[in-house]
């Protein structure tokens, strides 16, 4: 019963992440007097959120200190942790050359318009990612002698449906910020739009996951699932990170403008409080060198994840546009430089529901 016991403690910790990430934005901007309803609008095609304007200091300040605070301890912790681990000497398989083709032809579809192909022009999307998913797992396994697809492939198909409900958690947390917006949809019903969207937010946890591992053969083997250390467990400071994200969710739905780049800290600091709070992996806390960096890692994985996404995204039919307050300036494709900072708290976040995953498959 320990171990049931155990699962039943991860699946708690998970419904109540969900369940503050859903309610507190809500709550925060009803108190700033908006309407619930436009909130819930489904497909949300309303622009109802007014971005305040470029700013060149406010620009500079935030460059600042994101290379002070997040790009420099990155490349700090990477260089110093880094470990080149030897080669499986394994041949590159068969499935990975056919991934790489069936990227190469989705790719050129994708940015394309062949008449022919105009009913299927807006489905590019998840063929290119199935297609990155196969090839970041065939490198894993020809430099590293194992991958998810071949090894664990339970935890590997289970996360593309958790993967599909985490990214419409940060869909549905947009409506308070609106920091993106989608174009080429609008001819579409809400079923429509639900399975269009679907298919490619399934591929999200693959991808940073594989790419994680793959990073892994190149720098020092590092599990995404690492022991604990030992030492006690932080509930004062795990309660302390959980005030600061119940903040930061209502921050988003009162003051959007200013506390925007909370819609990626904050689900990683409630999920990661309550994983502490409960026992488990928290990926925050208890960190030997190993724990530093597989967080540099994670966060290395969703910033080379982020770049094909916002590249693949840049002439497909159906897109996302930014609007960004303050920062909006010299963009990499559709995303403005500074937004890039962005991908790496995400990396963590998946990382934190990764390990979740496969704590509710792998129990001892």
């Amino acid at each position: 019963m320990k171990v049931d016991r155990q699962k039943l403690h991860i699946v708690a910790v998970l419904l109540l992440s969900l369940l503050m990430c859903v309610s507190l934005p809500m709550i925060g901007a009803v108190l700033s007097g908006e309407a619930a309803a436009k909130y819930l609008e489904f497909p949300p095609r309303t622009h109802y959120v007014e971005h305040a304007p470029y700013r060149v200091g406010a620009f500079w300040l935030v460059a600042v200190l994101e290379l002070v605070f997040l790009y420099l301890p990155l490349a700090a912790v990477l260089i110093k942790t880094a470990e080149i681990p030897p080669l499986a000497r394994r041949g590159f398989p068969w499935w990975g050359w056919l991934g790489i083709v069936a990227g190469a032809v989705s790719w050129g579809l994708a940015w394309t318009r062949f008449p022919w192909f105009a009913g299927f022009q807006r489905h590019t999307f998840s063929p290119l990612w199935l297609s990155y998913i196969v090839v970041v797992n065939a490198v894993s396994f020809w430099r590293g002698g194992r991958c998810m697809l071949t090894d664990t492939p339970r935890f590997f198909l289970l996360l593309f449906p958790v993967s599909a409900a985490f990214w419409w958690l940060f869909e549905y947390l947009n409506r308070f910020v609106q920091n993106w917006y989608y174009v080429g949809i609008d001819d579409l019903s809400a079923a429509e739009y639900f399975w269009l969207a679907t298919l490619p937010y399934s591929t999200v946890l693959p991808a940073v996951l594989g790419t994680y591992n793959v990073l892994t053969t190149f720098l020092g083997d590092t599990p995404l699932v690492l022991e604990r250390s030992g030492t006690r467990r932080r509930e004062a400071l795990a309660t302390l990170m959980l005030a600061l994200a119940v903040f930061g969710l209502l921050g988003i739905g009162l003051w959007s403008n200013f506390l925007f780049p909370l819609l990626w800290i904050a689900p990683l600091l409630v999920l990661s409080a309550l994983m502490e709070l409960a026992g488990e992996d928290s990926l925050l806390f208890h960190l030997p060198s190993r724990g530093m960096k597989r967080l540099a890692l994670l966060a290395s994985a969703a910033l080379i994840c982020g770049f094909f996404w916002e590249m693949w995204n840049y002439c497909s039919l159906a897109k996302w546009v930014y609007e960004v307050p303050y920062v909006e300036r010299f963009h990499i494709f559709e995303m403005p430089i500074l937004g890039y900072a962005g991908y790496l708290p995400f990396g963590l976040e998946c990382g934190l529901v990764g390990v979740a995953v496969w704590r509710l498959l792998h129990r001892p």
